[in-house]
Formats: structure tokens, sequence, C-alpha cells
């Protein structure tokens, strides 16, 4: 399972004054599906896309709508989840900085097949179908950072289908809580701020909030985290570490 990730740092844009809000030719020079590309073709595409911003909980588009752009995040967090028909829901993955999401539906023509929503404020950039696939025949090289991405995204959601199935609940949230901290802070501290709710964190490993809010007390009684509101920190990543492997 894909959670946030931490900023992709680049090289300051010459093209961008200090201060300033960066262009989206700078976003995307920053995000991994369009790296590599070079700056006439990264120029083109931010002159023909577009920047929008989402406030928390504001949805970025529904599962079964038409897909007709691709988002590259320039800040904030976006989840994707699919909703079952008694309005159960499971996160599928987030999009954090240097993150790109909705691609799909741009390569098969279909739907969108789970739903977007900002988890903070979240500023995107917004890249059109046309504009994404003349680039596709213009630099054929973009065709196998498609693939890469892509690629990412089965495994992701094949080892989610396989924590499902062979983990236990105690060991999806902590497995959770080793992404989170991974992925957050960049492995380099056992201490993030969680920008997700118990909420949030049980979709994510297919449970009720109650429930995850006791496996949560129960590893903080075991010594494993220290938790306070949406602070966390691991005090013992061996035992995590092992409770995940379970």
């Amino acid at each position: 399972m894909q959670f946030a990730r931490g900023p992709v740092v680049a090289p300051p844009d010459p093209t961008t004054p200090r201060g300033a809000a960066p262009s989206t030719a700078a976003v995307l020079r920053t995000t991994r599906l369009f790296a590599g590309l070079d700056d006439a073709a990264i120029d083109e595409l931010g002159r023909q896309a577009r920047l929008r911003a989402f406030r928390r909980g504001e949805t970025v588009f529904l599962a079964g709508e038409p897909g007709d752009c691709l988002y590259a995040v320039v800040s904030g967090l976006v989840k994707l989840f699919v909703t079952s028909a008694r309005g159960d829901e499971l996160v599928l993955a987030t999009a954090g900085p240097g993150d790109a999401f909705g691609e799909l539906s741009l390569i098969d023509e279909g739907g969108r097949s789970a739903s977007a929503e900002a988890v903070e404020s979240s500023s995107l950039v917004v890249v059109d179908r046309t504009s994404f696939i003349d680039l596709i025949h213009q630099r054929p090289e973009l065709v196998e950072r498609l693939l890469v991405t892509l690629g990412g995204l089965v495994r992701r959601i094949t080892d989610q289908a396989g924590d499902l199935v062979f983990l236990d609940l105690h060991g999806r949230v902590a497995k959770l809580l080793l992404h989170l901290v991974a992925h957050q802070a960049g492995g380099a501290r056992t201490d993030v701020d969680i920008p997700f709710s118990q909420s949030d964190l049980a979709r994510m490993v297919g449970a009720s909030r109650q429930t995850v809010n006791q496996i949560l007390r129960s590893f903080q009684a075991a010594g494993y985290i220290d938790l306070k509101g949406r602070s966390l920190k691991i005090l013992r990543v061996d035992s995590l570490q092992q409770r995940a492997a379970d």
C-alpha cells in the first residue's frame, strides 16, 4: 500500500521569483511521471496546464465520472478511494507533492475507477487529456514513465489485496504506521504529524474507527508508539515490523 510521500526537492526554477508561487512547468518538473523530460516539452505542457485549489474535504472527482484530465500535486494531500453500495469506504492510495494521479482514465478513456478527495487544503496542476496524449506522441520516452507509474499502481493494489487477506487488523495497522512514518518523514525520523483522522486510518485498513482506536491504544500500552492527537512517534520499530509481518 502506498501512502503520502514527502515533497520532492528540486532545484529552484530560475523563472520563478523568490517568494512567488511555482509555475505549472516548475511543478511538472518535480512530478515523477514527467521526470527526465526536456525543458521544452515541460514548458509547453505547463503553458497548457492550469492550477486549481481544493479545500480540505472537497471532492476532486468521483468514481464513474469521465476522466478527461490528470492531476499533479503542488501542495497538500489527496486520497483515492472506492465506496461500497452501503457507503463503506476503502482508501486505495494517497497522493502528495511529486505525485500525479488520474492518468489511468486518459489511457483507456473509461470513467474514473476511484474517487479523489483533498485530505487537506491542496493545490493541483490539471493536465487535460488532449495535451497529455499529444505529449506522448511527441515524446515517446513518456510512455516508459507511464508504464512505470501504472506498474507501481498495480503493485500497490496487489500488496493491499494481500494485506487484507493475509494480515490481521493488528498487522495491517502496524504496517500502515510504518508506512506513514517512512513516507511522511522520509525515513529520517520516527515521529510525524499524521494528516489523517482515525476514521481515515480505519478506511485504509478496512476496519471501523473504534477498532483502529483500540489497536492504537494497545500499541501505546505495549510501548510500541506514543500517540498524542495526530502526533505519532514510533518507539519500537522492530516490534511494529514483527507485528506487520505476522
